[in-house]
This record gives C-alpha cells, sequence and structure tokens, in this order.
C-alpha cells in the first residue's frame, strides 16, 4: 500500500502526470507491466522435466501502451498490434496469410465470431473485418477501447474505457443496447474486457463489483461484491478487478487488485467463496483448481469448491506475471523479460522454463490445441509453444 502511495506522490510532485487520467496510466503502468517498481527476482536454478518449444514466431507489431490478445479460429491465429496491423496466420505454420493495417492506431483486439474481425480503437471506434481482411463496418462507441469485443448470437458486446459496455448488431456495428454504472474518482486503467457464456456477459469493474448482464439485451442479471474497498485513502481504497473472469462450470471466478479472489454462483451471484488475494493479471481454472498470479509474483493453486490452498510458488517476485494458463499436468505464466515458467500442476515446482525474446509477455496466454500455446509480446513478438 506504501509503495502505491509513494508512486502517486512522486507522480504529482515531478509533473509527469497532469490530469486524473494521466494519473490512472501512470499508476498502471509503473505496477503492472510497463515499468517495474522493483527489480524482478533472480531466476531459480531446476532440474527441467520438461522441453518446451517454440514451433514458429512471427512478426505482429509493437503494443505501445495497449494489451492485446491473439484469438484463433478454424486453423487460423488473428493478431494486432497498436500501429494498427491486423495479422492473420496459419496456426500450424505460422506463415503470415494476409496483413492490413487499418489506418490508424489500436488499442483493443482481436475478437471473432460470426465470421468477423474485431478490434477497437483509442478514439472509441470498433471495426468489423471479415476473415478475408475486407472491411464490413466501422461503429462509434463512448470511449476508447482497450480490450477484445466480443461475440454471442448476433450481438458484438464491446466495453469502453469509461467502463460502458455497448451491445452492437453484428451486421452492421449498429446500437443494440448499452450498460453503464458510476465509477470511482480514481480507478485503474486496465485492459479487462468480458466473458460471454450461454448468453450471460461477465464483467469486473472498479470496487470490485462482478456484474452478469443478458447478452442479447444488456440487461443486469446479477451484481456480486468481490472485493470490498478498504482505507481513508482514494488511492487504499482501489480494488478493481482488472483481469478476466474465468467461467468453469457453473462459478465464474473474479480476482480484484488489492482485494479477494471470488467464486461466484452463475445462476444467483451469490459469493460461494473468497481469499484475500490480491490479482492484476488474473486467473487460470481447470480440472477442480484455480490458479491466480498474485500481483508481487507468486502464484496460488486454489480449489475450485473452497478456494483452500494446494500450493504456492513464490520465486518469481516482481516479475510481473501474465495470467496463469493451466494444460493438463502444468502450468504456464509468462513475465515482464520474456521468459514463459512452467509449473508442476501438483506442487507449484518448477518443471521447464523458455524465453521468447526481451520483451514483456502480455496478460493472456491462449490455448493452441491441447499441448501448445500463443503469446504476444510488447514488442510485437508472436509465438506458438508446444509442451508436446
Amino acid at each position: 500500500m506504501r509503495l502505491i502511495s509513494l508512486l502517486v506522490a512522486s507522480a504529482f510532485l515531478v509533473g509527469g502526470c497532469t490530469s486524473l487520467t494521466d494519473l490512472k496510466t501512470d499508476i498502471s503502468e509503473r505496477m503492472f507491466g510497463r515499468d517495474a517498481t522493483d527489480p524482478p527476482a533472480e531466476l531459480v536454478d531446476f532440474k527441467a522435466t520438461l522441453q518446451p518449444k517454440i514451433v514458429w514466431s512471427a512478426r505482429v507489431g509493437e503494443a505501445g501502451d495497449a494489451d492485446f490478445t491473439p484469438a484463433t479460429e478454424e486453423g487460423f491465429v488473428y493478431a494486432a498490434s497498436g500501429t494498427g496491423e491486423i495479422t492473420k496466420v496459419d496456426a500450424m505454420k505460422g506463415k503470415q496469410v494476409w496483413r492490413i493495417n487499418v489506418g490508424e492506431k489500436l488499442s483493443g483486439g482481436v475478437g471473432l465470431g460470426n465470421n468477423l474481425v474485431l478490434v477497437g480503437t483509442p478514439k472509441g471506434y470498433v471495426l468489423a473485418y471479415d476473415q478475408a481482411g475486407k472491411l464490413l463496418w466501422k461503429s462509434k462507441v463512448s470511449s476508447e477501447v482497450l480490450s477484445a469485443p466480443q461475440v454471442d448470437n448476433g450481438v458484438v458486446v464491446v466495453r469502453c474505457g469509461d467502463s460502458r459496455i455497448f451491445g452492437l448488431n453484428a451486421k452492421d456495428g449498429a446500437r443494440k443496447w448499452v450498460y453503464e454504472r458510476a465509477t470511482p474518482t480514481l480507478s485503474l486503467r486496465s485492459s479487462a474486457g468480458v466473458v460471454i457464456s450461454d448468453g450471460a456477459v461477465y464483467a469486473g469493474f472498479a470496487g470490485g463489483k462482478l456484474v452478469a448482464l443478458r447478452a442479447d439485451d444488456g440487461k443486469i442479471v446479477w451484481e456480486a461484491s468481490v472485493a470490498q474497498p478498504k482505507g481513508t485513502t482514494e488511492i487504499e481504497r482501489i480494488a478493481d478487478i482488472t483481469s478476466l473472469p474465468v467461467v468453469d462450470g457453473s462459478l465464474v471466478y473474479a480476482a480484484a487488485y488489492q482485494g479477494r479472489v471470488a467464486a461466484v454462483e452463475r445462476t444467483t451471484g451469490r459469493v460461494s467463496w473468497n481469499r484475500d488475494i490480491s490479482s492484476y493479471t488474473g486467473i487460470g481454472a481447470e480440472d477442480a483448481r484455480v490458479y491466480v498470479s498474485h500481483a508481487t509474483g507468486a502464484v496460488f493453486a486454489l480449489d475450485y469448491s473452497s478456494g483452500r490452498t494446494f500450493w504456492r510458488q513464490a520465486d518469481l517476485k516482481n516479475r510481473l506475471l501474465s495470467a496463469p494458463l493451466p494444460m493438463g499436468g502444468v502450468v504456464a505464466v509468462g513475465d515482464v523479460e520474456g521468459y514463459i515458467h512452467f509449473m508442476e500442476r501438483d506442487d507449484g515446482s518448477f518443471v521447464g522454463r523458455i524465453r521468447t525474446e526481451e520483451s514483456p509477455i502480455m496478460a493472456q496466454p491462449v490455448a493452441l490445441g491441447t499441448n501448445g500455446f500463443l503469446v504476444q509480446t510488447r514488442k510485437g513478438g508472436l509465438f506458438a509453444v508446444s509442451i508436446k
């Protein structure tokens, strides 16, 4: 807590932040993925029992200040860059199929569905292309789009930087509905988007709130409190859900920075359990376990039904970890120096490590088949990694 307060004070003293928006961005960047506040922990030695390999890599353009997540569909990978490029790549070989420049900067993407390739811009536009790279429509929303638009049954769901969520017609981008709520004066700028499952849209907000909306009309189904803001100052009371919720069976999991990890019943919104674990980049879930990247760099494995800790891996301190990606017997996380660390599912011990390039890996690794996954780096590298 003291570290955040010092960062805010120094931001004002040096004149680096001239507005509340600048301050929010500065806190987020210093704490989570742009500028490490403390040096990353030295890598520990271990006996590797897993030999991961990079199957292919591609250059897709630098991210700049935005966070991007690659997306996969029907044997192809789509990736976007801050400089305005969208790239389609063959998922097996990494060969480029096409590459276009949209003519302006991008800040969110890529989303797929209804034969659409969707991205968002800092000026609040949603762009929809077909799978051949042809522009189909362009729609204006209220503010910058910081995450990938999602699609459900003919509705494109887009989250904006001002916390509004829009439902757009997938055919032409026309507005169908909008959900908005009051937000605290100070909140973290994040690329947390939405998750859609079985017609419900799940989204986390500042103040530790998780909501479920109907995808067809945007009406709220329930609201749950994942974390309660604490402290006397606005900085101390930041308890924002800044990562994607994770849907697994009858539960949806969410994590708040300076707050908690919670399991919420999808039908009722009742909190089943919670734990005091702070996370900025998020959660992975598989086979009755929930994996969490702590804000300080530890990785937790929790029981899905009770939140009980199975293990805690603490040797990645200050390495600004991605969300964990569980894959059968191992759990993978990326870090600020471009390394991917592999931990044994049952006890959290290190079993493998590989480096992509000297650049931070962005928050969301993406599964590719049953024995592989994708990561995108801030310098614009797209890497397909195999653990087979």
